[in-house]
């Protein structure tokens, strides 16, 4: 019997969710989103649309009772309803995971304590708490938001005693946590996935760059030793064991200037990078996630060909409409914009990969290309 699969968060990953489950017509009879902006990318692609706001809790009853089976492509969903209505739908990753993931303090703390290497953390409850605590990590230290921050919202890198009531004042009251600044040589990231049936699977450790906290550049694979990569995967199995549920996980870590390995923050959806396995590998990670997800056969992760991938960004001077972005279609470089109505500074409007079809195995080639393009693309007001 096919299913109607229910998403919460209808945004690019939720778009390249639908067009991954209309492809698996044999086990996925429909997609149901919910989302707040009216005609959001996944609606764009074929799915229906509630819109609402991810926490609605209304929506999220309303959601379950048109689906067979819930995930989400976003952090932000009410988890203490989605486990309160987990007796009569299947929901995964499972709400609990969730609930842990939303809050850094949490989400850290269960890494430790399940023996998974983490940077050093505490939680904060106050003013002179923060001061006291900055005093055994010592400088620069980041103050953090422990929920609803992304993409580096949420954080405050302290640099100086003068600069910590600033950061306090700044989160104007919010659940906060001090983590100790890692001094790290590369970020990278491990896409896992697990299924219902408890099988794992890790595609190949990616190298990610950062740029004002947003993902500029995945590269597939991370230029790192043999060592470091098993250690990473090693690492993500083990994340993947000890969480509840299935699906796709993102999982970021820092490798620090003496080669360890430590876990930055886990998404529990697809990731921003796992974009490049759209091209570079048999199974994308949003048909994983599915396949995760209904209890399916995992897909096969080997990466196929050399990949870069490089996020298109809202420039910082232009809000608005905008015209239709299309690039020369290159062999081996492939676009993929989002169809979102109005372009935002910083804004993900879409990717690109650019994949090393001749396998020369050349990164920097394929570093050089990737800028060649992105020069390529200006967003001009309709």
């Amino acid at each position: 019997m096919t299913k109607i699969l229910g998403i919460i968060g209808g945004g690019q990953l939720g778009m390249m969710l639908t067009e991954a489950a209309k492809k698996m017509s044999e086990y996925i009879s429909d997609v149901i989103v919910l989302d707040p902006t009216k005609n959001c990318p996944a609606a764009k692609v074929g799915a229906r649309q509630i819109v609402a706001d991810f926490k609605d809790k209304n929506a999220i009853v309303e959601l379950s009772l048109q689906s067979d089976i819930i995930t989400y492509e976003i952090e932000s969903g009410n988890s203490e309803v989605l486990e309160s209505i987990s007796s009569g739908v299947t929901i995964n990753p499972a709400p609990a995971t969730l609930r842990i993931i939303q809050d850094k303090y949490l989400q850290k703390k269960f890494l430790r304590e399940n023996n998974l290497p983490v940077p050093d953390f505490v939680e904060i409850g106050s003013l002179d708490d923060a001061i006291k605590n900055i005093k055994s990590f010592g400088y620069p230290v980041m103050l953090k938001a422990r929920r609803d921050a992304y993409d580096g919202r949420g954080n405050f890198k302290i640099e100086n005693l003068g600069e910590v009531k600033q950061a306090f004042e700044q989160f104007n009251g919010r659940p906060l946590m001090l983590e100790k600044v890692v001094d790290f040589q590369m970020e990278v990231s491990v896409i896992a996935a697990r299924n219902t049936k408890g099988q794992i699977v890790t595609y190949p450790v990616v190298e990610n760059i950062h740029e004002d906290n947003i993902l500029k550049i995945t590269i597939a694979p991370a230029r790192v030793n043999k060592k470091i990569s098993e250690e990473a995967e090693s690492i993500a199995k083990k994340t993947m064991e000890v969480l509840h549920g299935a699906g796709v996980f993102g999982i970021e870590m820092f490798v620090t200037k003496d080669d360890k390995v430590l876990i930055n923050e886990i998404a529990p959806r697809v990731h921003n990078s796992g974009h490049h396995t759209l091209q570079s590998s048999l199974t994308s990670q949003f048909e994983q996630h599915l396949r995760a997800i209904l209890g399916l056969d995992l897909g096969k992760t080997d990466l196929l060909h050399h990949t870069v991938m490089c996020n298109i960004l809202g420039p910082k001077g232009f809000q608005g409409k905008y015209k239709t972005i299309t690039i020369d279609q290159n062999v081996g470089v492939y676009l993929k914009m989002y169809q979102k109505d109005e372009v935002k500074p910083q804004r993900k409007m879409g990717h690109f990969n650019i994949v090393d079809i001749n396998d020369t195995k050349d990164i920097q080639m394929l570093l050089r290309k990737a800028e060649e393009i992105k020069s390529l693309i200006k967003f001009i007001p309709a």
